[in-house]
């Protein structure tokens, strides 16, 4: 959405108890049956308004070849629904104010348009999932004429805009150009699931991003996945973080602990002690076989929060590398590849500009690097991650191990060089370098 609001507890200094030893980093056994392709994929998020000057899919399908080429497997492509125009924010409005959930908006193209760029990436080999918005609709979608009862009221019988509850300090928001649809009604439930089986029949697309997620009853999205699957099996990724969500739903929830953290080490205020714990002693357990999605940006963070240099300085690239080789499934977000250096306009048309695509085969680097190594698997698997002393809380240091596969990575997380012991072995990094070894 707008914010996702979800911000991390800044986590206290903790000590590397733990070190060299294989992290229990999960409980229980998830039901979900992840596509064979996910566990080794990479994903990609793709801004289809300020992609080119165009803004349309067909203008975005012609950087499909390079994509690919960078290792991208997964296209996560935002809302293309149509935007409600009551209460609108900006010239443009909201990516997640629908207000037709099976039609394309015409800024993009057609739906003929969309349906042709869906199969030009599957025959290149992309795995596509649509940005779907389930708990709230704009203003005037088509639904508020057909099904107004689906809809929440307030007291006077009113609808208004959504109510929103940061679960971060409980203050509470309102999303204006917004309204929340009622899911204590089967029948809003399956009106969604029919609208999201539509994308699904008539596009071929294979799965779902689903926005603010954690709003709704985990049974809803329980549901939505046993009938998506009986359709075609497909990859469900949440806007949440919580575990429940990954026993049944989802393939995939959102690392935001990871991500704030990363903040923190890069501004200095955290170090290889605070991500240790992260695994050591984690605050929520998953279910083995979960998937997090890690990333050093996304929509929200780079329009609301910063760009990379803001977020991370001479840091972003070291953070990046950690995003792509600690537990989960690596995401970049468009532009990060040419080195995005503006905040991009969330209500209105702001393109990126296009250079030569500075940091592309950086990004390269790190998702061939995933894909030739089974330890760095996108699930958590216990015993998998093994955090590795460096007597230096300013190098942080682990392996990763599935079977003979091994990928040892080192990566210094300060602005100064850095001297340190791994195996016995003295070793030095420049600073924010790294070093990884395979075996």
């Amino acid at each position: 959405m707008l914010r996702h609001l979800m911000l991390a507890a800044l986590l206290a200094l903790p000590s590397l108890a733990h070190a060299g030893q294989p992290l229990p980093i999960t409980d229980g056994v998830s039901a979900v049956k992840h596509p064979a392709w996910s566990k080794k994929a990479t994903i990609y998020e793709v801004n289809i308004r300020q992609y080119t000057p165009e803004g349309t899919f067909r203008a975005f399908e012609k950087h499909l070849p390079r994509l690919r080429r960078m290792g991208v497997d997964v296209l996560w492509i935002m809302p293309v629904n149509p935007i409600a125009k009551k209460e609108r924010k900006g010239s443009l409005g909201s990516y997640y104010a629908v207000s037709d959930y099976l039609a394309v908006n015409p800024e993009y193209g057609t739906m003929a348009d969309f349906k042709h760029l869906v199969d030009a990436a599957h025959r290149q080999g992309f795995k596509v999932i649509l940005d779907w918005v389930a708990n709230h609709t704009g203003w005037n979608h088509v639904w508020t004429k057909e099904h107004p009862d689906w809809y929440k009221r307030n007291s006077a019988g009113e609808l208004e805009g959504y109510h929103y509850t940061d679960l971060s300090d409980h203050h509470e928001e309102v999303w204006a150009d917004v309204i929340g649809l009622d899911y204590s009604k089967q029948s809003v439930r399956d009106g969604m699931i029919d609208a999201m089986k539509f994308w699904v029949e008539q596009a071929n697309i294979d799965g779902f991003r689903c926005d603010v997620a954690w709003t709704l009853p985990v049974a809803f999205w329980d549901q939505a996945r046993r009938e998506l699957d009986a359709v075609k099996p497909v990859f469900m990724l949440a806007e949440a973080d919580t575990p429940e969500m990954q026993v049944h739903a989802f393939d995939m929830t959102y690392d935001w602990k990871l991500y704030h953290l990363l903040i923190d080490v890069a501004k200095g205020k955290a170090d290889a002690r605070d991500l240790a714990k992260l695994y050591t002693a984690p605050a929520r357990r998953y279910p083995a076989g979960a998937m997090r999605m890690t990333f050093t940006s996304n929509h929200d963070e780079n329009s609301w929060n910063g760009t990379d240099k803001e977020l991370y300085g001479d840091g972003a690239d070291a953070m990046a590398v950690l995003a792509a080789t600690l537990p989960g499934m690596p995401l970049v977000y468009s532009g990060q590849e040419d080195g995005l250096n503006k905040r991009l306009k969330f209500f209105d048309k702001d393109p990126i500009v296009w250079g030569k695509f500075p940091r592309a085969a950086f990004y390269a680097s790190l998702l061939a690097l995933k894909h030739a190594h089974p330890a760095l698997t996108s699930e958590h698997v216990p015993g998998n991650l093994e955090i590795i002393e460096t007597g230096n809380p300013k190098v942080f240091a682990f392996r990763r191990t599935t079977g003979a596969d091994r990928v040892r990575v080192e990566v210094n997380v300060s602005g100064a060089a850095q001297s340190y012991m791994v195996g016995g072995k003295a070793r030095s990094l420049a600073p924010w370098r790294w070093t990884i070894s395979v075996k």
